[in-house]
């Protein structure tokens, strides 16, 4: 009798081990999934790019420097290996992208040009579903980190060595106004 108890007992935490394991295996695979739909939208945008310098740099022969700014920040994401590297070099060129626009506000061909219509129309679609990406990836995140930390699924983390993820939050550059000089 005392036999089948503790073997009763044995099997019901085999199997919240084998539970909660496969949980969080489940939820770190979220989160990865969650990041590569980031990713994609992200090289989306930087496929876009390209395109749009060639179209501002016909009107802004002497605004290099944003252009230059642009596509140096489009390169940095590229050459990024950790989703944290990308995640910087995305906040980068979200301001240089900030500020290629407010450029062309001072260029009414440009505002007025269809192929550049397009791109910016195209781009803003990419950023607002970078943007949800975002707020997906960030709840996916919120509750494995919470998994891995709350009582008892912390023990199964730590027998397993299951990380935090880092959440994609804004750096300091992409809460600041963007200001252009003439």
């Amino acid at each position: 009798m005392v036999w089948i108890i503790v073997i009763a007992i044995v099997a019901v935490i085999i199997l919240w081990l084998v539970s909660t394991y496969n949980s969080l295996v489940v939820l770190r695979n979220r989160v990865k999934d969650q990041w590569a739909q980031i990713d994609v939208q992200l090289k989306r945008r930087f496929d876009l790019i390209p395109n749009l310098v060639e179209t501002v740099k016909g009107y802004t022969k002497h605004e290099s420097e944003t252009l230059e700014n642009v596509i140096k920040a489009r390169n940095t994401y590229v050459s990024a290996t950790t989703p944290e590297g990308q995640m910087a070099a995305d906040g980068e060129l979200t301001q240089a992208i900030s500020k290629l626009f407010a450029l062309t506000e001072s260029y009414p061909d440009l505002k007025a040009n269809t192929n550049f219509i397009q791109l910016q129309n195209e781009l803003q679609e990419t950023e607002n579903k970078i943007a949800s990406a975002r707020q997906f990836y960030n709840d996916t995140v919120l509750k494995y980190n919470n998994k891995i930390a709350v009582v008892p699924s912390n023990i199964v983390a730590s027998l397993f060595h299951f990380e935090k993820e880092a959440f994609f939050e804004a750096n300091t550059n992409e809460r600041e106004n963007v200001s252009v000089k003439f």
